[in-house]
């Protein structure tokens, strides 16, 4: 089978970087991320990357411990950065090109994110790699992937979970009884306050028509089939 999308972008947990520690980076893990991404590099995919830092650091419960919430937010992107430096040097050891762009300008380790600019290394075959959010507080990593998927013309976003492979109605790990959705509109999933990606998120893909594909990057050749248009995870879209 060929690809069912031209342009795709991918948006990693900071989870995925933990495998089973649940924090820090754990290398195999992140070889194994990154031999997927070249898998579907070579099948002529264009693969933009929004990187999570909640592996590193969660701003959300900083802020419960008495942090100051823009402080945690930027404590956040900076996380981010971490892991999206930790991706490439892990990709580029693959042979994958790779890119990293942040919203926030830490020209020492990374391009600033330029809009042209990460269209063009697309063009180019490369992996770009987009860290710091959207380079604001109060917005998640899941808004900067809905955000950035749809400033590149990504045709559909994937998002990974760590252990889930898809959107159930209640935790599937805390309840084995939990019923999973194959397929949800953007509406069905914004009104039954689903934890799977913020409300802002989603009401920018329904907004601009950009299907969401839930499925767990852990399950072997995930990525690829995600990406084939093979029934996998959750397909959250337009259509009943």
């Amino acid at each position: 089978m060929t690809a069912k999308y031209k342009r795709v972008l991918l948006k990693l947990s900071g989870e995925a970087f933990s495998g089973d520690e649940g924090y820090g980076i754990d290398a195999p893990t992140l070889e194994r991320v990154a031999q997927q991404i070249k898998g579907v590099i070579e099948m002529g995919v264009e693969v933009a990357v929004v990187v999570g830092g909640g592996n590193i650091w969660r701003g959300s419960k900083a802020e419960k411990d008495g942090m100051d919430r823009v402080s945690a937010d930027y404590a956040g992107m900076l996380a981010t950065v971490i892991n999206a430096i930790a991706l490439q040097d892990t990709l580029e050891r693959a042979g994958v090109d790779t890119r990293t762009q942040t919203a926030i300008n830490i020209q020492q380790v990374a391009e600033p994110y330029i809009r042209r600019r990460a269209i063009r290394h697309l063009e180019k075959g490369r992996v770009v790699i987009f860290a710091a959010g959207t380079g604001n507080p109060y917005m998640t990593a899941d808004t900067a992937g809905a955000l950035r998927a749809i400033e590149v013309e990504a045709e559909v976003l994937l998002m990974t979970k760590n252990k889930v492979d898809g959107i159930y109605d209640a935790d599937p790990i805390k309840h084995p009884e939990a019923k999973k959705f194959i397929k949800l509109t953007y509406m069905e999933a914004l009104n039954m306050r689903l934890e799977v990606m913020d409300a802002t998120a989603i009401s920018l893909c329904l907004e601009n028509k950009l299907p969401i594909v839930v499925f767990d990057l852990q399950e072997n050749s995930s990525l690829e089939r995600a990406i084939k248009g093979e029934d996998i995870g959750t397909l959250v879209s337009s259509e009943k």
